[in-house]
């Protein structure tokens, strides 16, 4: 089928505009596709439509502002008719690590009463195996004149293409990352490939939906597993008194041996979150997955009791916190272990200034801003005035800074950096 039935470009719609919506809204609108992105943000709304981004990504303002200056990128709260839907809202869980699909739920409701026949919707979610058919279910729900069978005036179909790229690198790996594109019905997925080849350089492997859904939560579990083991041998090494960044340095110079760098928990909407979807569609038989969520998820306390024996000696004690995002070189904020530690400290140091350091936001998230202990401020100027430093996040800023800053400072290096 020819993507854009009586048009040049194909009509596309991109419902949710976060981390990796937008980037694919913009990547779509500069390769010649008339894109409308669909959030609930209205300050998102205005900021994308001025020609600027709501969020760092390196690349990404370039993108927008000139797909928007084309006319081919606009931003509404409003629900529009197109050729193609890509659903790219979030996916939480719940408290008890249940996958949460009211957003996409939400999304295909509001799809429903604009579809006419022949339209594809594509799940970019992360998402439980099985999601892309709820998603078909919730459409056809709300409007049982449509179908699924192929090839007829009422078939809507659906596919599944679960975004794999790195924040800090998203928009170059948009293009040259390999993308899985998971088929639910008819020729969707070919239908689905044809898109993304407007952009994407990189090879198409096809498949059906519930195993493209159970791939990107592979992908992710294989790193969650690999980081618990790094995780935990830093625990053991503080046990034995052994530094753990030598000695996994020396452990890897056997030719097959890649032990990855430990830290204070694993953040992310990806890594912390996707593995549970695996553990909820089948928990009998996901008890090493299972077991690297707990280990991950025990980081950041462990983190924490070390600081505090310290921080406890020392009246009205300084603590600079170097990073709140989840990575390196962001500001993505979200299931950050880094800033689960600096409001624990808060909760357990009220007489504590909290001196929390994040080079790539302008003020502090509302958890943090609503604590009298907390401040944002400038590196050097934080560093100057703490008695102890705690280094979260590797963002260059702290990579490179003058190590004299931290003589006569108590220091505690979760990435490494000083080690």
């Amino acid at each position: 089928m020819n993507l854009h039935p009586g048009s040049l470009r194909p009509s596309v719609a991109v419902i949710g505009l976060g981390y990796i919506g937008l980037p694919t809204a913009a990547v779509l609108a500069s390769s010649g596709a008339n894109v409308v992105g669909v959030d609930i943000n209205q300050r998102n709304i205005d900021v994308i439509n001025a020609g600027e981004v709501p969020f760092v990504e390196p690349d990404l303002v370039t993108t927008v502002a000139g797909a928007v200056a084309q006319g081919r990128l606009r931003a509404t709260t409003e629900m529009p008719h197109a050729d193609i839907y890509i659903v790219a809202v979030p996916t939480p869980f719940s408290d008890g690590k249940k996958p949460d699909l009211s957003y996409i739920k939400t999304a295909g409701e509001q799809i429903a009463p604009l579809l006419a026949g022949d339209e594809l919707l594509i799940l970019e979610s992360t998402s439980p195996p099985g999601t892309t058919e709820f998603l078909a279910e919730t459409v056809l729900a709300a409007r049982p004149d449509l179908t699924l069978e192929p090839d007829t005036a009422k078939t809507i179909y659906f596919a599944h293409c679960p975004e794999r790229v790195l924040p800090g690198r998203i928009m170059i790996e948009l293009r040259t990352n390999d993308r899985v594109v998971g088929t639910l019905n008819g020729d969707a997925g070919e239908r689905a490939r044809e898109l993304y080849q407007l952009f994407c350089e990189g090879e198409f492997l096809m498949t059906d939906a519930r195993t493209a859904e159970m791939s990107k939560l592979t992908e992710n579990a294989f790193r969650d597993v690999n980081i618990a083991f790094a995780n935990e041998l830093s625990m053991i090494a503080d046990s034995l008194d052994i530094n753990v960044w030598e000695l996994i340095e020396l452990a890897n110079h056997h030719p097959r041996v890649n032990i990855l760098q430990p830290g204070p928990g694993v953040g992310g909407h990806c890594i912390a979150v996707d593995p549970w979807f695996i553990v909820a569609a089948s928990p009998e038989r996901s008890s090493l997955i299972r077991t690297a969520r707990k280990v991950n998820d025990s980081k950041p306390e462990f983190v924490l009791d070390k600081l505090l024996l310290q921080a406890r000696r020392i009246d009205h004690v300084k603590i600079a916190t170097l990073g709140l995002a989840f990575k390196p070189n962001v500001d993505d904020l979200r299931e950050s272990p880094a800033g689960h530690i600096v409001g624990r400290l808060a909760d357990e140091l009220p007489d504590a200034s909290i001196l929390a350091v994040e080079p790539n936001i302008e003020e502090l998230p509302a958890e943090l801003a609503a604590r009298d202990n907390v401040t944002l401020e400038e590196t050097v100027a934080a560093i100057g005035a703490a008695d102890i430093v705690l280094l979260l996040v590797d963002h260059n800023e702290f990579v490179h800074l003058d190590p004299a800053l931290l003589a006569q400072k108590i220091v505690h290096d979760t990435r490494g950096v000083w080690s």
